[in-house]
């Protein structure tokens, strides 16, 4: 078997960090939409707020989960 080394520019790299960054905007922007909708589905504040501190919770373990990993 011939082993081939895939080595990255530094563009790709770049490329694929902005797409990362870009895919957990939009993820923390669609939990902000959801949120809202089942606030009002349900009817309560409290529902809206709960989601919003578990989608906080989430984001933040993700992160430094990520990072923990990386090192």
């Amino acid at each position: 078997m011939n082993s081939v080394k895939l080595a990255m520019t530094d563009s790709e790299r770049r490329k694929a960090a902005n797409v990362r960054t870009a895919l957990v905007f939009a993820t923390i922007a669609a939990v902000f939409f959801v949120g809202i909708i089942v606030a009002h589905a349900y009817g309560g504040p409290l529902v809206g707020v709960a989601v919003m501190g578990v989608a906080v919770l989430l984001f933040l373990a993700f992160a430094i989960g990520r990072n923990l990993r990386n090192k």
